[in-house]
């Protein structure tokens, strides 16, 4: 690791969820229709920075009323 690169801080789900500001129950969801896909250590999930900023575009959008399916579709697209 060069001096200017920070490691990255890797959370558990539900202090993930507590930094995006959603239940652990929507990351579960979120993780369950493909909106989110955590890092998978040993059997375990994590969350880095990159994925609660995701999250929390996922409330933002879902609250000004977009669908979930619209959100994933939309997201899917901008993936290919």
């Amino acid at each position: 690791m060069t001096k200017q690169e920070k490691p990255v801080e890797m959370m558990k789900i539900s202090q993930a969820a507590q930094a995006a500001g959603v239940s652990r129950q929507a990351v579960e969801y979120y993780i369950l229709i493909g909106l989110v896909r955590p890092v998978r250590r040993n059997g375990r999930r994590f969350f880095d920075a990159a994925l609660v900023r995701r999250i929390r575009l996922i409330r933002k959008l879902n609250r000004s009323g977009y669908t979930l399916r619209g959100i994933r579709e939309t997201f899917r697209s901008q993936s290919q």
